[in-house]
């Protein structure tokens, strides 16, 4: 195979994985790599594996059901490929102990697919998790409306 070809292939994949993100078919997208490994470097939380991937997948959906994200642009490396994207979604669902605003965010990200050849090995993300909950909180910005907020999320349902 040579280089130009590589790439092309390699190009296919991701495109194709981020396409099938957008249309939750996570077979299509499970199916991209042999061993699901993902890195959310703002969190620090890895999931490796089928089965913590799609805990990974059902848990943002369930927080962001509408989540999508669009290429701004794609560059080659030596072993993969960087892609510059802007993710958005409507919170719809808690995140961790914040609870469902209704708020869409609007995020520009980077993500570097790694490959071994032509095998995706792994997807590392890079975000800004302050500027996501910034517009999720919205016009919460005092100490006790943040209080209360989380105050809300705590109380028993009734």
């Amino acid at each position: 195979m040579t280089q130009d070809e590589l790439r092309a292939r390699r190009e296919t994949i991701v495109r194709e994985h981020m396409a099938d993100e957008i249309d939750h078919a996570w077979d299509k997208v499970l199916a991209t790599f042999p061993h699901p490994h993902y890195e959310i470097i703002a969190t620090g939380t890895v999931h490796d594996g089928r089965p913590e991937v799609e805990r990974y997948y059902k848990s943002s959906r369930q927080t962001f059901p509408d989540q999508r994200n669009t290429v701004l642009s794609l560059r080659h490396i030596d072993d993969g490929i960087v892609v510059e994207f802007i993710l958005e979604g409507t919170q719809l669902g808690p995140l961790g102990p914040l609870p469902a605003t209704g708020r869409p965010f609007s995020c520009q990200m980077a993500a570097f697919f790694l490959f071994e050849g032509e095998t995706l090995v792994c997807e590392r993300i890079y975000s800004d998790t302050l500027s996501i909950v910034r517009q999720l909180l919205g016009d919460l910005t005092t100490m006790e409306a943040l209080g209360a907020l989380v105050g809300a999320a705590k109380a028993p349902a009734g």
